[in-house]
């Protein structure tokens, strides 16, 4: 016991000094040459890992932008500063998943705790971005009565629309694409803004709602008894919670089912995030109770799904397919020892690193023979690029699907599929991801050596196994329907509206024969 009281004491001493040592680190001002050698650092590799560098953008263009890039380093910059110069180089590249990580500052154990018994100041909103403005559509807990359709001018006399286009600049979709943009940037909005500004305890809000212009404070609250009652409550697993993949942050559930009808005739199955958690349980289930009521007819929702399991969007086409089917293409690598770079013993604990040093060996020889290559080219074996036999529980019935601009990776890959193999109405606005596939699938997770930058480059190549628009864009629905932000305020459902519009037709002219 006495020696496993010296290894924690240790382990929390090891985990402060590391801490410490990160935001000294931050705080330093790092010279352009060692920043310029991160530059390059960066380059040599993508040039090594990434399959597909130059899909959007020429070699030329790319090697002209990183070294304009180098020409400006002429002083010298935090690793914060530092991001917010080389990031819109990689956001250039125009690969939605490519990006390299903010260099936070880290907290304690006893800072989380403090952080963690008070209230958030920017995410009890929920926002709305178009163009160069922000607007609050949800106000969760009344605060200050500010009223949803109030647009935020300023905080702390910082106008919105410069933060606005700084932060752009620094997140991608694929290719050309430009619906993804206003969807990413309000969810990330506040991760780089708290990255410049810090947890502050206050801010001051300029705002506009219908021609007046007010001034709010809001202060980050401390929570009641009764408020860490509530998220103890909220953390507790029930099987309810597991099936449909409960998230205690943001209360609320990956995946759910319902009937939209009392004649359960209309099916309907939200996905938030392919997650995998507890999918295969939740799918078998559903559809048992789809086919038990005979429906004719299934809305899948993969609106605001940024993606996820490859194994999961496999699993849930088999309950849509009526032959056998094969998902994706085989999946690119740049060589056959690039799977062995994805970081093994990253984030693990003493302990973790001990047992899996003892399963390195049966990872490596995995990883190994993982790979083959074909025509000159590496692949990666992959269950989902292999015939699937349509599930028995297979649903025969109508299928429509929504999706809009935060539909991005393993959600534009499932709808790219099922718009292809005509399975499927596509409703909505053109996905935030491409429609002929991205770059993913697992990380080598690089460091730059003198900022130390997080750095996670995609190793995969992964694309639907569809005939290829060469577009250059996301999937692009059947129908067209928008929804603005006073459909949004009203709960009002366009989208949704019209597959319902468009299922009674079909019911009444079926019924007049």
């Amino acid at each position: 016991m006495k020696n496993y009281s010296v290894i924690f004491l240790l382990a929390i001493f090891s985990s402060c000094a590391s801490i410490k040592k990160h935001n000294e680190q931050r705080a330093s001002c790092i010279p352009p040459e060692q920043l310029k050698e991160d530059v390059d650092f960066a380059y040599s590799k993508l040039q090594q890992m990434h399959p597909q560098l130059y899909w959007y953008i020429p070699k030329k263009e790319l090697e002209h932008k990183f070294d304009s890039l180098k020409q400006t380093i002429t002083e010298p910059l935090t690793p914060l500063q530092f991001y917010f110069k080389l990031q819109p180089v990689i956001a250039g590249i125009r690969e939605g998943h490519l990006s390299l990580r903010i260099p936070r500052k880290k907290f304690t154990k006893r800072e989380y705790k403090r952080l963690e018994h008070q209230k958030g100041m920017f995410s009890r909103f929920e926002y709305y971005i178009k163009g160069d403005q922000m607007y609050i559509i949800q106000n969760r807990d009344s605060i200050e009565h500010i009223k949803p359709g109030t647009e935020i001018l300023s905080i702390n006399n910082v106008p919105v629309s410069e933060y606005i286009k700084k932060y752009r600049s620094l997140i991608s979709s694929d290719g050309d694409n430009t619906t993804f943009y206003p969807y990413f940037l309000k969810d990330l909005f506040f991760n780089f803004y708290t990255a410049e500004n810090g947890f502050g305890s206050k801010a001051t809000l300029e705002t506009l709602y219908q021609g007046e212009k007010k001034t709010y404070t809001l202060t980050r609250e401390i929570k009641t008894d009764s408020d860490l009652e509530k998220d103890k409550e909220m953390k507790k697993k029930t099987q309810e919670k597991k099936l449909n993949d409960y998230v205690a942050a943001s209360n609320s559930y990956n995946r759910s089912f319902k009937f939209l009808d009392q004649d359960s005739t209309i099916a309907y199955i939200k996905v938030k995030s392919f997650s995998r958690e507890y999918s295969d349980e939740f799918y078998k289930k559903t559809f048992a109770r789809i086919n038990e009521a005979k429906a004719p007819y299934l809305i899948i929702d993969v609106r605001n799904n940024y993606g996820g399991s490859l194994y999961e969007i496999n699993n849930l086409y088999s309950y849509l397919a009526e032959a056998p089917f094969t998902l994706i293409k085989p999946s690119q690598l740049t060589s056959r020892t690039a799977p062995l770079r994805t970081n093994y013993f990253r984030k693990s604990n003493p302990l973790e690193y001990a047992l899996k040093s003892i399963a390195y060996p049966s990872y490596f020889f995995a990883q190994t023979f993982s790979t083959y290559k074909k025509d000159g080219k590496v692949f990666y074996k992959m269950k989902a690029d292999k015939p699937t036999k349509p599930n028995k529980a297979a649903f025969h019935g109508k299928v429509f699907v929504l999706i809009n601009g935060g539909s991005f990776s393993a959600s534009s890959i499932i709808t790219a599929k099922l718009k292809n193999d005509k399975r499927a109405i596509l409703v909505g606005e053109e996905t935030g991801g491409a429609n002929d596939g991205t770059v993913a699938g697992f990380y080598s997770y690089q460091k730059l050596p003198n900022s130390e930058i997080r750095f996670p480059i995609g190793l995969l190549l992964v694309q639907p196994n569809i005939s290829f628009s060469d577009s250059r864009r996301g999937v692009v629905p059947d129908v067209t329907v928008t929804e603005s932000m006073q459909d949004i305020i009203d709960k009002k459902d366009p989208q949704l509206a019209w597959i319902k519009n468009e299922i009674a037709k079909e019911k009444e002219n079926k019924g007049q024969y």
